[in-house]
């Protein structure tokens, strides 16, 4: 009898379960079998890994033969697991030594002529695979620079499995033949990607960079809404833009992950992981370094924007726009079910999904953009022009956006027209997207150092009750917010939302706290009401 071992990572949404693949030959009646809770994808690996043995110069064992995955009780899925059931065999058959491939961890899929084949999810599994204590990680070669992110795990990236029988077994390391044509994709790529899955969440890698990357100075007038944007990148708050059509809503949104400071280390891992899982990572790029852009069509569904699917639940618009923007046009176009279902991950940064296959929690902390037409029309309330749309329309059209997803929205707007001079003649005058960004970054800096001892990061992730406790604004700079909300104006959480708001103002002033004209500001900004305060941040 023949048994060896050997380990592969199943995952689970964008988190990955270490899965131990064991390989018993026993004397019978030649036969294989998969058992574990596999998939059909899985299943079907059976014959993949019997060709690709063969076809690598290497005798099948005419023995009964059982591959299992353990745990057992964790669903497995997808052609990952190949690599690591190939060599789990060969070690039973003792073609390679049992031991040396104990305390690998094997990821890839398996051609039926031996080729080793990238899959989707490879930082994430292999991150899995750090945290439980391996060291060693086999993989694709085209994946091994992802693979190569995680800090303190040796990486060795293969072409076919002939290369790796003979890397075992110390053996000449034979040369494989490039399959990339020149002038052609390589089509071993094409498993990194979901066909159309770029074009159908909206996801773009990096939309504020690179050639004719969107500045802040091509933005003619609006000078509300660019102090908006700058607030809303200093803070991480969610905004709210309303306007007729045409005044620059989608630009100004484009715009401002510009606004926005690169990934950490971190967090460039969590996103990547993420883009990785979904398949919409680009090749050649294994890291993700600026944050994302995401602007899903006003037609999604629940699942396109929280995360869903057949069997386990896959990510969504909001875990694709983790650490990054998230921008719903047209918004009272969106469902109600799927606007409301933001609720959550706008609250606590990660969305909780649950299906027939399992639940699962996926990351989901992101800067929400909202933008919409005052009516369907789009022209009401515009001086000189006649809106078609009855009153009745128009407040049934406004109240698709619910009050308690608004009042997670920390600065709401009115993009006014731009007139026909500051169209022509403020373009030489507005400033540009890094000088902004420079402003953007002190203010965090700021707000990094008042933060340091805490697990907050960002004014919109400090909750209320330390701000009304442990950093108080100056004496009586809250008179005006407390009147609005014994007034009814402003909700509890509303109140503290105003609170983080005006922190964010008064790190942009580089004042030690708020004060009275900092609160204003940080009202005009909620309520669009104006407070008699300069519009510019940082003017108080």
């Amino acid at each position: 009898m023949g048994f060896a071992r050997t380990c592969s990572v199943a995952l689970v949404g964008v988190e990955g379960v270490v899965v131990e693949v064991q390989a018993d030959l026993e004397p019978g009646l030649a036969a294989f079998t998969l058992v574990g809770l596999p998939d059909k994808s899985l299943v079907e690996s059976r014959d993949r890994v019997r060709a690709a043995v063969v076809n690598s110069g290497c005798e099948w064992p005419q023995k009964k033969l059982t591959v299992g995955l353990s745990p057992a009780s964790v669903p497995k899925g997808g052609s990952g697991f190949d690599l690591a059931v190939a060599c789990a065999v060969l070690g039973a058959a003792e073609r390679v030594d049992p031991r040396e491939i104990a305390d690998l961890m094997m990821i890839g899929e398996l051609g039926l002529d031996g080729r080793v084949r990238p899959v989707r999810g490879v930082l994430p599994a292999v991150l899995a695979a750090s945290e439980a204590g391996y060291r060693q990680v086999v993989v694709p070669e085209q994946t091994a620079a992802e693979a190569a992110l995680v800090p303190g795990v040796s990486v060795l990236g293969v072409r076919s499995l002939r290369q790796l029988i003979a890397v075992l077994t110390d053996e000449p390391v034979p040369e494989e033949e490039e399959t990339q044509e020149l002038g052609r994709p390589d089509p071993m790529l094409a498993g990194l990607t979901v066909p159309g899955a770029g074009m159908g969440t909206g996801v773009a890698a990096a939309p504020g960079t690179g050639a004719g990357r969107p500045d802040m100075a091509e933005v003619a007038g609006q000078r509300a809404a660019r102090t908006a944007l700058e607030v809303a990148a200093a803070g991480g708050h969610h905004l709210f833009l309303s306007g007729p059509p045409g005044a620059g809503k989608t630009m100004l949104a484009e715009r401002l992950p510009g606004l926005l400071p690169p990934l950490t280390q971190q967090e460039a891992l969590e996103v990547t992981a993420v883009h990785s899982v979904a398949g919409v990572l680009p090749p050649g790029q294994p890291l993700v370094e600026s944050p994302p852009y995401c602007a899903p069509h006003h037609s999604a569904t629940m699942a396109a924007l929280v995360g869903g699917g057949n069997g386990l639940p896959r990510p969504g618009a909001v875990s694709l726009a983790h650490r990054g923007v998230l921008f719903l046009d047209e918004a009272p176009e969106f469902s109600g079910k799927a606007l409301d279902a933001l609720r959550q991950p706008l609250e606590s940064g990660h969305v909780v999904v649950a299906r027939s296959g399992g639940m699962m929690r996926m990351p989901a902390r992101f800067l929400l953009m909202l933008a919409a037409n005052p009516c369907p029309c789009g022209r009401y309330g515009l001086v000189g022009d006649v809106c078609e749309c009855s009153p009745t329309t128009v407040r049934r059209y406004q109240a698709r956006l619910s009050g308690p997803l608004l009042d997670r929205v920390d600065l709401r707007v009115h993009v006014e027209a731009v007139s026909r001079a500051e169209l022509t003649g403020a373009r030489a005058r507005a400033e540009d997207s890094a000088s902004v960004a420079a402003r953007v970054r002190e203010a965090r800096e700021r707000a990094a150092a008042r933060l340091q001892d805490t697990p907050w990061r960002l004014n919109s992730e400090v909750p209320g009750h330390e701000l009304r406790t442990r950093w108080q604004p100056f004496p009586g700079a809250l008179r005006e917010a407390e009147r609005d909300m014994e007034r009814g104006l402003l909700t509890a959480r509303g109140l503290d939302r105003v609170l983080r708001v005006a922190w964010t103002v008064a790190d942009l002033a580089g004042h030690d706290r708020p004060a009275a004209p900092d609160i204003a500001q940080a009202l005009q900004l909620r309520t669009g009401v104006s407070r008699g305060v300069p519009v510019a941040a940082g003017e108080c």
